[in-house]
């Protein structure tokens, strides 16, 4: 049974509220911050990537080679029925089942738009002005964080997904952001593998961040007596420093 410690992204200043727990281990979804907290597993890690130790494998710049094509289209958080037409066809091949299988063209609109932080799409286009890939992403104050993506599941062979990835970390670098963050990591599980294949990947463990252990087999991490108490893991969350200011 999954459980979820989550809040409001609201109050006097929800950017700083969202930099500060983002750095904590939780994730966005429109205006809630969440975190896993279930009763008898911590097995869902949050993951990030040290910009400045990523170095591409052989497969990465191979990665890149075959999406060179591709044209990186900054744009505002507005969804599009191209967009959802996009969204639709990846949903249909590689989740059919997941949480977001019968979302609506309203539905979808509201996570791409409805965001009070500093939200952006980025969509990713062919010479011809096809619309290939697509990904909601947050900017922190530390870096860049990868909301959501999909892609045209035709190109499931160019490794769209990486190649996202391995573009925001471009991005994150020119604009000096030391980290780019993938949401959660499960250990064993073969849909979440490929972020541990990226160099300087961190994770979100036992309230620090600490790079990936290749020998560390993370079983500890479904054992029910390794879950602290729910009270003690709200006590350990460091909230951001607000001052509310008032009229003269």
């Amino acid at each position: 049974m999954e459980r979820k410690l989550f809040t409001s992204l609201q109050g006097a200043d929800p950017i700083s509220l969202n930099n500060t727990l983002s750095k904590q281990g939780f994730r966005r979804s429109q205006n809630v911050l969440y975190r896993p907290a279930c009763v008898a597993c911590t097995a869902c890690l949050s993951a990030r990537i040290d910009v400045n130790k990523f170095f591409p494998s052989k497969s990465q710049r191979r990665i890149l080679k075959r999406n060179a094509d591709l044209r990186r289209r900054p744009n505002a958080p507005w969804a599009t029925e191209k967009q959802y037409e996009l969204f639709r066809r990846y949903l249909d091949v590689r989740h059919t089942e997941g949480g977001m299988a019968d979302m609506d063209i309203f539905e979808f609109a509201a996570m791409i738009e409805e965001t009070p932080v500093n939200s952006g799409v980025i969509e990713y286009v062919s010479p011809l002005g096809d619309l290939i890939a697509v990904c909601l992403t947050d900017t922190f104050d530390d870096g860049l964080s990868l909301v959501y993506s999909f892609f045209d599941i035709d190109r499931t062979k160019d490794s769209i997904g990486t190649f996202m990835i391995l573009d925001h970390i471009a991005v994150a670098r020119a604009a000096g952001l030391p980290y780019v963050y993938l949401g959660y990591w499960v250990p064993g599980s073969d849909k979440m593998a490929y972020k541990a294949n990226f160099s300087g990947v961190e994770i979100f463990r036992n309230q620090k961040w600490t790079p990936i252990d290749p020998t560390d087999s993370y079983q500890t991490d479904t054992n029910p007596l390794e879950v602290r108490p729910i009270s003690e893991q709200v006590a350990d969350i460091a909230m951001p420093d607000i001052t509310h200011s008032s009229d003269a």
